[in-house]
C-alpha cells in the first residue's frame, strides 16, 4: 500500500486501482486491432464498453455500434461487446455469414460458464443483477428455460421456484459486493440448498476500485466518479461513497462538474469506474487545480497493484 499524504486546504486524492481494467483494455485492442486488419466496415454489436468517450473514439474511426445484431447487413464483420451475448444472437450472427470476433471479457464467459454447468444439472438458475443490463441479457441467453434475475432482496421472495428444486446463482460482475451480500443471504434464507459459484462473480477490479474508494472516502467531502451514466460499476462507486454519507457524482468529464458543488469544500476524491480513459481524470484534476484544489501536489492513495491481462482471441 503506497501513501503520499497532504493535509492542506484544499485536498485532491486520487484513488488507485481506477480505470480501465484487464476485460476493456482487452476490449478496447480487439476493436483497434480490427480496424487496422479489415477495411470493411468494423460492427459493434451494443457499445464495446460502457463509455462515452470511447465510443465516440470509434465513431470517429468509422466503427458502427448497432443495438441489433438484425442490423448488421450479411457477410459483415462483428465484434460482441465485453459484456457478451446470448446464444441467440450467435445463432443469428451465423445465419448471416457474419465474421465474429468475440470481445466479451473472460470473466463474464466464466459466469456463462457457471450457468450452463447448473443447468446441465438440472438447476433452476438465479442471477443476481440488473435486469436489461447488456451482460444479465447474455447470461439470461445461455440457455432457452430455467433462469431467473433478482435486483434486491423483495425479488427473492417473489420468485416462482420451488423451495425443493435443484437451484444455483450467479451474479453480474460489475455489482457492488455489499449489495450481493444481502442477496445472497435472502437467497440462502429461502432456498437453504442452492449453490453459488465457487468464487465470487464479482469483477476482481470493480471489487479494488470499491475497496479504494472505502479507503479514502473517510477523509473527503466530496467524491468524483469519472464514468458514463450507462457503466453500471461506475454507478455502484457513486452509491457506494453516499451510503458513507459523502456528497458524490458521477461526471462524464470535467465539464459536467457543477461548481456549486465545489463551495466550502476541502477535499475532493477522486476515482473512475472500469471503462473511463485515464485522460478524462487528467483533465478533471487540472480542472479542480485551475479552481484551487491541490495546488501543491495531488495526493495518491494505492491499496493494491493489478497485474491481470487477458490475451486477445484469434482474429478470423
Amino acid at each position: 500500500m503506497e501513501f503520499k499524504v497532504s493535509i492542506h486546504k484544499k485536498d485532491i486524492t486520487l484513488a488507485a486501482p481506477r480505470g480501465f481494467c484487464a476485460g476493456v483494455k482487452r476490449a478496447i485492442a480487439i476493436v483497434e486491432k480490427a480496424i487496422s486488419l479489415y477495411e470493411s466496415i468494423i460492427y459493434v454489436n451494443h457499445e464495446i464498453v460502457h463509455n462515452k468517450h470511447v465510443i465516440d473514439y470509434f465513431k470517429s474511426k468509422g466503427v458502427v455500434f448497432v443495438n441489433n445484431i438484425i442490423d448488421v447487413p450479411e457477410g459483415s464483420i462483428i465484434i460482441f461487446s465485453a459484456h457478451g451475448v446470448s446464444k441467440d444472437v450467435i445463432a443469428i450472427a451465423k445465419k448471416k455469414k457474419l465474421l465474429i470476433i468475440d470481445a466479451t471479457c473472460p470473466l463474464v464467459t466464466k459466469v456463462h460458464l457457471e450457468v450452463l454447468k447448473m443447468r446441465r444439472e438440472n438447476r433452476e438458475v438465479i442471477i443476481i443483477g440488473h435486469k436489461g443490463h447488456p451482460e444479465i441479457d447474455g447470461t439470461l441467453g445461455q440457455d432457452f428455460s430455467g433462469i431467473h434475475v433478482v435486483e434486491n432482496v423483495r425479488d427473492v421472495y417473489l420468485l416462482d421456484i420451488n423451495d425443493n428444486e435443484l437451484i444455483g446463482y450467479v451474479t453480474q460482475t460489475t455489482l457492488s459486493l455489499d449489495d450481493v451480500v444481502c442477496i445472497e443471504e435472502a437467497l440462502k434464507n429461502r432456498f437453504p440448498k442452492i449453490v453459488g459459484p465457487k468464487k465470487s462473480d464479482i469483477c476482481y477490479a470493480t471489487q479494488n476500485r470499491q475497496n479504494a474508494l472505502k479507503y479514502i472516502v473517510k477523509d473527503c467531502d466530496l467524491i468524483l466518479v469519472v464514468g458514463s451514466i450507462n457503466s453500471s460499476n461506475s454507478n455502484r462507486l457513486v452509491e457506494l461513497a453516499r451510503q458513507s454519507s459523502v456528497e458524490s457524482y458521477l461526471i462524464d468529464s470535467f465539464d459536467s462538474i457543477n461548481p456549486i458543488w465545489l463551495i466550502d469544500k476541502k477535499h475532493i476524491g477522486i476515482t473512475s469506474g472500469a471503462s473511463a480513459p485515464e485522460v478524462i481524470v487528467d483533465q478533471v484534476v487540472e480542472f479542480l487545480k485551475s479552481n484551487g484544489f491541490g495546488d501543491r501536489f495531488v495526493n495518491f492513495v494505492s491499496i493494491t497493484e493489478e497485474t491481470i491481462s487477458f490475451p486477445l482471441p484469434r482474429f478470423p
